[in-house]
């Protein structure tokens, strides 16, 4: 979670995350919920319309994608998220709504921050380094855009990031909601960075991952731990107008103060922690910002 030192703001409050004690993902039936029996599949198309529809009823603590296997709509949905507002997504779609495969995990889901290598902001709260990058001869890494967001205006400067001793960087480019990445440029600049990962080898490539592939993430929390990706192009609704789009879900295990910290495996590294339910006593369900796209639009690559 961030610790803030100095009063917070009504944006400052709901861009903090809230530590909670969450527990493994569990197949609970939602009375109601379950897909009803269809003589006919749902088609692509009503599929993406169903999904659409649980987007528009914007219920926070959610995460949804097309499951093309199933033929449904997965939707998870965590404790905060009760009855009526499970009625309130059947409404939203419609004739639809047997489309959708509702599963509960117990937990919330939440952004977690601190992950990988510490870094903190000179605004109070401390995050994670996932990826070290680079532009022509200009060092930067990537980390959650949840850490980079000014929950007090975005106009610049945006937060100043220290190793807890001395400043390494300023936040350059802060993409969340929508997205969840950020880019930090390195200040002052280093004779070189390391494309090392905190628990791993050394990262020589950036890819999406397919659903079965193993993966192991590091965090200051919790350290490293592995396990395989689960499902990907999941929206995730953490609440409060914090919606993010095109995540990878894997079943790896993290907690509050891990988000921001790699995914990879072996010499590939495949997303940065966004937020999930769970806790790696009992396991749970993460989910991470592809990080294909994080470079991509950062206009970054390894060093």
């Amino acid at each position: 979670m961030r610790t803030i030192s100095r009063g917070r703001t009504a944006r400052g409050l709901r861009a903090l995350a809230v530590a909670s004690g969450l527990i493994a993902l569990t197949a609970l039936a939602v009375p109601g919920a379950a897909r009803a029996d269809s003589a006919e599949p749902f088609s692509a198309a009503q599929l993406t319309t169903a999904a659409e529809a649980v987007d528009a009823a914007d219920v926070g603590g959610t995460a949804w994608a097309v499951d093309e296997a199933t033929g449904s709509v997965h939707v998870l949905v965590d404790e905060t998220v009760g009855k009526a507002e499970i009625a309130a997504i059947e409404e939203s779609a419609g004739a639809l709504s047997g489309a959708l495969d509702i599963e509960r995990t117990p937990g919330t889901f939440e952004q977690y921050l601190q992950g990988g290598d510490a870094i903190y902001a000179d605004l109070g709260w401390r995050c994670s380094l996932g990826f070290n990058v680079r532009s022509g001869s200009t060092f930067y890494f990537l980390t959650a855009g949840h850490c980079t967001e000014d929950p007090y205006g975005p106009t610049p400067p945006y937060p100043l990031w220290s190793d807890g001793v001395s400043q390494i960087g300023y936040t350059v480019s802060s993409y969340f909601p929508g997205d969840d990445f950020g880019l930090v440029q390195y200040d002052p600049q280093p004779a070189s960075v390391p494309s090392t990962v905190l628990g791993g080898g050394t990262i020589t490539a950036f890819a999406d991952p397919a659903v079965g592939q193993a993966v192991c993430r590091s965090g200051s929390t919790t350290g490293v731990w592995c396990g395989s990706v689960t499902g990907l192009g999941y929206t995730v609704d953490y609440g409060g107008g914090d919606v993010v789009y095109d995540m990878i879900m894997t079943n790896v295990c993290a907690e509050p103060g891990d988000s921001g910290g790699p995914l990879w495996y072996g010499s590939v590294g495949y997303g940065l922690t966004s937020g999930g339910s769970g806790n790696c006593s009992s396991g749970g369900t993460t989910f991470y910002q592809r990080v294909t796209e994080a470079a991509a639009v950062s206009g970054v690559t390894l060093p």
